[in-house]
């Protein structure tokens, strides 16, 4: 909200300086963001008269002129190129040195052709302020020497800018802001009355409300016979000051008050309009084009005002462009009414459409006011473009604004923690307008004033269906009450000063501080540390995809897909992050870079199953992924080729991060049943017994890389960071760390090609649990030397002993019951 110094004081009788306006309005809650001078840069600039204007010796186009610069200058030379440079013309005169802001230049003493000149002689558009050009400012004959311009132009009045909260609609007026700096001791608020203007015939326009529960109460009446044009230099300067730019008399007068008041008002063109009804209704799909120059389309949702011919504003937002009012009008209908907060601030966001009289409407605007803002402007109109008035018609009736609030003196001091005495907080009540309606020792009861639609307001409250209607009813009629008892607080700390109520700090929750990060931003965190360890690079992409691109990587429900995406090809979210991934693959190793190892920690979108993994409902459900990619060869080293990435490789990763997340490796299974973006033969499922799915991994399906110019293989996985349980938390004991030497041995088994090699693995690991601490995997063989139908599967057993050395005896003990084990569970035969 911007107004101007002088501006206020048509409102406030003071004294005080800006500074003085400024602290208090930052110590009753209205910040002040900034505050211009737009005089500041023309100080140096002064009135004077040219005394004799001769021409220039030595140029056609110049002229040698004495001028008069008031006290303290004597006759000053200046040499000048405006053609309208004449004998005793009052003109605007700038000393040497003044910059002037329109030539982004500074002027110095010199000579022009032979004749010295001592300073310069201005148009507006050099000081900027404005466009005319054509030769030097002309002021009034009767201007005196040697004054401020800035202060003879009215420039030196400074600009002020606050913040206003939502709850102070009231403080979008220039008269509210004024109301709350004498409420605060700074100065006394100037009575206010309009005028009443009466109709000399009746409105050829009347009014109909189809829509009452938008519109409870519109008025208006007809001025005729006028005249519009431009606006005083006054109101223009005004509306300029607070960045509004002059139009014509009748629109400047509705800026003036929407501003000055807090009361937007609209005028038509009375003879742009068709019938003799203006109705108040809902909107039915027409196309309507604003003042603006936006073409709209209106919803049965928007309230809108229409004629004969179809909508013609759009009721407390903008009016339409097809009953503005021009230079030649010469009959207004003028509008004064009461919208709905909820349903202006509804369609103004719908339609994207921002406007003054939105933004104070839907803030809500003085239920009392209509009645006295219409007769004010009709004042304002008829003084400054002539005409008459009709009589006043209306639709609708004054809504029931009255409502009361009740403050406990007690409760000053305990919720707003500071003791101010009864008197002082009642006398603050009643300096911004609110009536006391009952007191005594305990507290008072106040009548609320029509322009404070924060107190006392009714709540929404969302209790619970079996709650009984008594009770219901005592819940609501309670939490009311206290509501606008804090408002009351509120109004009586604020006029003390919101700086003199001593902070107070917040009760610690506990001796020991809680965790910074949740279970999921731990694991988030650990799985990028241990990923970039490996020596993949992070991206972050979008969770929107295109639709094809998502079905590439499994379904895309309707549930997931945009109705109004930032982009076309953003249409669908992406069911993981390996989409993106991949996409980053493609464009890389089309500039030469294939040989890539990225992964991305994000969420990925999907329709839950009933009996899912992840235990969630029906429906579209968010989960945490830590997805990689590798493509193209491995990094080389000395004496190592740099060999083709594999789908060992992906699975290396995502156990190296499972591990780190604390999940059982060891006890984790494989099977083959992966997503339809794997490879089938070379791809698994990383599964936490028969049910909980924790990632996937594999060799991405050639499918996918048909066509993207990708003849390398790519391995990729995804780790369902949701599904890992949080580490139990256990009393860590000192770590195990037996003095005896671990001893491997190597065993080589045939068995099925059907036999996961994860199954002997498992019964090596369960032969001898007191001894076997290791098994890994480190051969496979598949050949023409081995018998149709098996395989060869080498592992390494570590046996670790803890009380003693192990004989000979022992270890081969030890050996046959992992032969036997194997054997027994999986039908192997140990290879010769």
């Amino acid at each position: 909200m911007k107004f101007t110094l002088s501006w206020l004081r048509d409102h406030l009788d003071t004294t005080a300086s800006v500074e003085e306006i400024c602290a208090k309005l930052n110590t009753i809650g209205l910040e002040v963001e900034s505050v211009a001078d737009p005089g500041a840069a023309l100080v140096p600039f002064r009135t004077a008269r040219i005394i004799e204007a001769a021409q220039h010796p030595n140029a056609d186009r110049l002229r040698v002129c004495r001028v008069d610069a008031g006290p303290g200058f004597d006759p000053v030379q200046v040499v000048c190129g405006a053609p309208n440079a004449r004998t005793g013309l009052a003109v605007i005169f700038a000393p040497p040195g003044t910059y002037i802001p329109g030539l982004d230049t500074t002027i110095k003493a010199g000579a022009i052709r032979g004749e010295t000149s001592g300073g310069m002689l201005c148009s507006l558009r050099e000081l900027g302020l404005g466009d005319a050009h054509d030769g030097i400012a002309e002021l009034p004959d009767d201007t005196l020497p040697g004054q401020s311009y800035a202060a003879f132009a009215g420039l030196d009045d400074p600009v002020i800018e606050i913040a206003v909260t939502p709850n102070r609609g009231d403080a979008l007026a220039v008269r509210g802001i004024a109301r709350d700096l004498a409420a605060a001791g700074l100065g006394h608020l100037r009575p206010w009355l309009a005028e009443t203007v009466e109709g000399t015939f009746d409105s050829p326009i009347a009014w109909a409300n189809t829509y009452p529960e938008a519109c409870p109460w519109v008025l208006g009446r007809t001025i005729r016979g006028l005249r519009n044009g431009p606006s005083p230099d006054w109101l223009q300067n005004r509306l300029r000051a607070i960045g509004l730019r002059p139009i014509s008399a009748l629109v400047d007068i509705t800026n003036f008050f929407t501003f000055d008041l807090g009361r937007p008002l609209h005028v038509f063109d009375a003879d742009r309009l068709t019938g003799d009804r203006l109705t108040v209704c809902r909107g039915a799909g027409e196309s309507f084009r604003t003042l603006d120059g936006r073409d709209l389309v209106v919803s049965p949702d928007d309230c809108v005002i229409a004629d004969a011919a179809g909508v013609q504003s759009l009721a407390g937002i903008m009016g339409g462009e097809g009953t503005g009012v021009t230079d030649g009008t010469t009959t207004v209908f003028l509008e004064c009414a009461l919208f709905d907060p909820v349903r202006i601030a509804l369609t103004g966001r719908r339609l994207g459409l921002h406007s003054d009289a939105r933004h104070r409407f839907e803030r809500g605007v003085d239920q009392a006011l209509p009645v006295a803002a219409l007769q004010a402007a009709t004042r304002m109109i008829i003084d400054l473009c002539g005409g008459q008035a009709s009589e006043v018609v209306s639709a609708g009736q004054p809504p029931d604004w009255r409502r009361r609030a009740s403050l406990r003196f007690a409760r000053i001091a305990g919720l707003g923690g500071i003791d101010i005495p009864a008197d002082e907080a009642v006398a603050s009540l009643e300096a911004l307008g609110f009536e006391i309606h009952r007191r005594d020792a305990q507290g008072v009861v106040v009548d609320v004033p029509s322009w404070r639609n924060d107190v006392a307001t009714p709540m929404a409250l969302d209790q619970g269906p079996d709650l009984p209607p008594d009770q219901a009813r005592a819940a609501a009629e309670g939490a009311a009450a206290v509501d606008s008892e804090c408002d009351l607080i509120e109004e009586v700390l604020r006029l003390r000063g919101l700086d003199s109520i001593p902070p107070v700090s917040l009760p610690a929750l506990g001796a020991v501080p809680r965790p910074a990060l949740t279970p999921r931003q731990v694991r988030a965190a650990t799985a990028r540390r241990v990923l970039a360890a490996r020596g993949m690079a992070e991206t972050v992409g979008y969770s929107f995809v295109s639709q094809d691109a998502a079905a590439r990587f499994g379904a895309v429900p309707d549930t997931l897909r945009l109705l109004n995406p930032i982009a076309a090809d953003l249409d669908q979210m992406r069911p993981t992050p390996l989409v993106n991934l991949l996409a980053a693959v493609e464009r890389n190793a089309a500039r030469g870079y294939p040989d890539l190892a990225l992964f991305e920690v994000g969420p990925g979108f999907f329709d839950a199953e009933p009996g899912a993994a992840s235990g969630a409902a029906p429906g579209a459900e968010q989960g945490l992924i830590a997805a990689g990619l590798r493509s193209g060869h491995a990094p080389r080293f000395p004496g190592q080729a740099a060999d083709p990435v594999t789908l060992w490789d992906a699975k290396a990763d995502a156990f190296a991060a499972l591990a780190a997340l604390g999940a059982p490796v060891d006890g984790l299974g494989i099977t083959a049943d992966a997503p339809g973006h794997y490879h089938p033969g070379r791809s698994g499922v990383i599964r936490q017994g028969p049910r909980i799915v924790l990632g996937h991994f594999g060799q991405i399906h050639p499918g996918l890389l048909a066509g993207r110019d990708l003849d390398r293989p790519v391995v990729g996985f995804e780790l369902f960071l949701d599904a890992i349980a949080d580490p139990k938390r256990r009393r860590r004991a000192p770590p195990d760390l037996p003095p005896f030497q671990p001893v491997q041995r190597d065993f080589a088994f045939l068995v099925a090609r059907d036999v996961t090699a994860e199954s002997v693995l498992r019964a090596a690991r369960g032969a001898d649990r007191a001894l076997v601490s290791g098994v890994r995997l480190f051969d496979l063989y598949e050949g023409d030397k081995l018998p149709e139908g098996q395989k060869s599967l080498g592992i390494e057993v570590t046996l670790q002993p803890t009380e003693r050395s192990l004989t000979d005896a022992e270890i081969d003990a030890v050996s046959d019951k992992v032969v036997a084990a194997v054997s027994r569970a999986c039908g192997a035969t140990l290879r010769a």
